[in-house]
């Protein structure tokens, strides 16, 4: 029988009750254990019920959906993870069902999606502007409102990115990683319903921080990102010319420029006119929600602009100096010798040792992430990269970590660069982040592994190097001529 467990962050909600008492009662295999991570910045009594469920209470100390699901999954030791949000309530089938759902994949797929169900207004009212937006829920992509992943995927890709501190794009960001490191993801069978929100009247105006969200997934992934995520393609652009006329309109009033300002504050209206019936025609046309939609409605835009420049602002700000440097081995730190099995054919790139030297007297942890697959193919033994790598610390001294594939292309395996695994591996052994981690390589796999895992990376061109790794190297990373340039760069000094 497939073993999991199910993590549940949050914050305090009075479902957090219904939810625990709907799995408690659930036909079918129950979880190893629940893992409710409490993200309030400061501890309190949670509504737990009395259930025959084995519940552990963590704390993530308000760091976000993100950083709880990643201490949740952490602390877990089943196979799968199955992410539920704090305000779903699974159906009396729902255990069987996910068992069912995880026992029919494939090895190559990471994650199953359950059904998320969205119950409409009662009475034949029509849905409210927010009960649209959670009924978008239903056909939402790899949303972790019911998600479970293999624990082994998620060690791979470093787990969910902790610099979306909230609830927008954390899943969706996991989810790209996941497929750019080989797997898939599939839709289950399992039902989870998901009550429509209520978030007041200027909940729709607070969902704009999301925009800034949205700034980390174009830098993370290109322009594209929408359509990999499949998040539609949103109404930023609108927004912004709506911004610009209204601010143009109060500013040429401002100056008595008349004309103009008639002008920009017509194009303001209008543009405000549109998005407000957008949102008014489909809803109950109640007083409250007419209200509602006329004020947010020109309050979101500039409110939504504001959020997307403070993102720009944020992922373009020069992150903090490396807490830790990862290396590949060969053309890197060692000049290539393919295959090499003869630790006396070691020898050091010009430059390695004193860099090594220089990062050990700084106080920075270094490793080692190295893809050999001559042991896979049979051109090299265990025991003769083990005596490769000695001479390599002989000569450039100890590494505080050594993650090396010994897997070939063929193999499906998770840690084979441009797969993460090595690079988060690493990052776990030194006791950082991944994305507080530079890898420094010779090829593009190098910098994809990198980047898969959240790490920044270096790319130090050979004659080896293809030129569309050099270009894609500029555009996403950083390129230095030497090892030395490499380490400067990734210290945040070029004059390392």
């Amino acid at each position: 029988m497939t073993a999991y467990t199910v993590v549940v962050p949050t914050t305090g909600r009075d479902s957090l009750r219904a939810l625990l008492s709907a799995l408690g009662h659930g036909i079918g295999p129950g979880p190893a254990e629940v893992i409710v991570v409490d993200d309030r910045p400061e501890p309190g009594d949670l509504p737990l019920p009395d259930t025959n469920l084995k519940v552990r209470v963590l704390r993530s100390g308000g760091r976000g959906p993100a950083a709880a699901r990643n201490v949740g999954w952490r602390a877990a030791d089943t196979e799968w993870i199955a992410f539920l949000d704090d305000d779903v309530r699974t159906t009396a089938d729902w255990p069987s069902r996910l068992v069912t759902d995880l026992e029919s994949l494939a090895a190559d797929v990471a994650a199953s999606q359950g059904r998320i169900v969205v119950p409409g207004p009662t009475g034949g009212r029509r849905p409210t502007d927010l009960e649209r937006d959670t009924a978008g829920l239903a056909t939402a992509e790899w949303i972790t409102a019911d998600m479970a992943y293999r624990r082994a995927v998620l060690a791979a890709v470093g787990g969910f990115d902790e610099r979306f501190p909230r609830a927008f794009r954390e899943d969706a960001d996991l989810a790209l990683r996941v497929r750019q490191a080989g797997w898939r993801l599939e839709h289950g069978t399992r039902r989870t319903l998901h009550p429509a929100r209520h978030g007041g009247f200027f909940a729709s105006v607070r969902a704009q921080r999301g925009n800034a969200d949205n700034a980390l997934m174009r830098r993370k992934f290109g322009p594209q990102w929408r359509e990999l995520s499949a998040a539609g393609p949103g109404r930023l652009g609108r927004h912004a010319l709506t911004t610009v006329s209204g601010a143009a309109a109060l500013a040429f009033a401002a100056a008595r420029r008349n004309t103009p300002a008639a002008f920009a504050g017509l194009a303001w209206l209008g543009l405000t006119a549109e998005f407000a019936l957008r949102r008014i025609l489909p809803g109950p046309k109640t007083a409250d929600e007419l209200a509602k939609m006329a004020v947010t409605s020109v309050l979101i835009p500039p409110v939504a602009v504001g959020h997307r420049l403070a993102g720009e602002v944020r992922v373009r700000r020069p992150r903090p100096v490396a807490k830790a440097i990862l290396f590949d081995r060969d053309d890197t730190l060692i000049h290539d010798e393919p295959y090499n099995n003869d630790p006396d054919k070691v020898r050091p790139v010009p430059g390695a040792e004193d860099v090594l030297r220089r990062l050990r007297a700084a106080g920075v942890p270094v490793g080692v992430v190295s893809n050999q697959s001559g042991v896979a193919r049979g051109l090299i033994t265990p025991d003769e990269l083990a005596a490769v790598n000695a001479r390599v610390e002989e000569l450039l001294g100890p590494f505080g970590t050594w993650q090396v594939c010994v897997h070939a292309d063929g193999d499906g395996c998770c840690c084979r660069k441009p797969k993460p695994g090595l690079v988060t591996r690493a990052a776990l052994a030194l006791g950082v982040r991944p994305e507080d981690c530079v890898v420094i390589g010779d090829i593009g796999a190098d910098i994809e592994a990198a980047r898969a895992a959240g790490a920044r990376a270096v790319l130090v061109p050979t004659p080896r190097t293809r030129a569309a790794e050099i270009e894609a190297a500029r555009r996403d990373a950083h390129v230095a001529g030497d090892l030395a340039e490499a380490v400067g760069l990734a210290m945040g000094d070029r004059k390392w």
